[in-house]
C-alpha cells in the first residue's frame, strides 16, 4: 500500500495489517487508512449493519412508544366526543392496526397485515368530524376538511380536486414530507 509519512513528504510503500481480521493488504478489496490503523471494507460493512440495526431498533422501540394503544386513543376520544362509543372503539383499533401494519417489516413468505377502511356515516352534528380532528390531533398528523358535492372538473364553475391537495399543504405549512406522512385522515 502506497502511504504518505507522518510529515508529508514523500511516499513509501508500507505493509499494513488490518486492526480487527488481522488480514494482510493483499487479502482484501479495499483497505481504508486511518491516523494510525487499517480498516478493510468487509469490516466497514460488518460495522455498518451493526449500527444500522442498532438504529432500527432504537427507532421501533421509540416509535413504539409513541404509539398509543386502542384503549389510550379510545380514552382520549372519550374526553372530547361524548357518546358513539361503538364508532369510538372501532376507529381506536382500526387506527392502532393501521400504524402496527406500516410499521411491520414484511418478508417474504410472511403474513401480510391487512388494510381496512372506516367510512364515517352520520347524520349532521353526531360527531363524525369531531372524532376524525381529535384522532388527527392525537395522532400529529394532518386534518382538512374537503366538501366532494362542490367539487367539479377543472375549468368549471366550483371547487377543483387540486385545492384538497392545497388546503392539506397548508395545514403542514407546505412541509411536503409531513402531508405525506403515515397517512392523511380526511371526509
Amino acid at each position: 500500500m502506497r502511504m504518505a509519512d507522518g510529515k508529508g513528504q514523500g511516499r513509501r510503500w508500507q505493509t499494513a495489517l488490518l486492526l480487527v481480521l488481522w488480514q494482510n493488504q493483499n487479502e482484501v478489496r479495499k483497505l481504508i487508512a486511518g491516523p494510525s490503523v487499517y480498516i478493510c471494507d468487509e469490516c466497514v460493512d460488518l460495522c455498518n449493519d451493526i449500527i444500522r440495526e442498532e438504529v432500527l431498533e432504537a427507532d421501533a422501540e421509540s416509535d413504539e412508544e409513541r404509539l398509543p394503544t386502542p384503549r389510550e386513543i379510545r380514552h382520549t376520544l372519550d374526553d372530547y366526543v361524548i357518546g358513539q362509543d361503538r364508532a369510538k372503539m372501532v376507529l381506536s383499533v382500526a387506527v392502532y392496526n393501521h400504524y402496527k401494519r406500516l410499521k411491520t417489516d414484511v418478508r417474504d413468505g410472511d403474513v401480510e397485515l391487512g388494510k381496512s377502511n372506516i367510512l364515517l356515516i352520520g347524520p349532521t352534528g353526531s360527531g363524525k368530524t369531531l372524532l376524525a380532528e381529535t384522532m388527527a390531533r392525537l395522532l400529529n398528523v394532518p386534518f382538512t376538511i374537503a366538501d366532494a358535492t362542490t367539487l367539479t372538473e377543472a375549468g368549471y364553475v366550483g371547487e377543483d380536486v387540486e385545492n384538497i391537495i392545497q388546503k392539506l399543504l397548508q395545514k403542514c405549512d407546505y412541509d411536503v414530507e409531513k402531508s405525506r406522512a403515515w397517512h392523511c385522515l380526511y371526509r
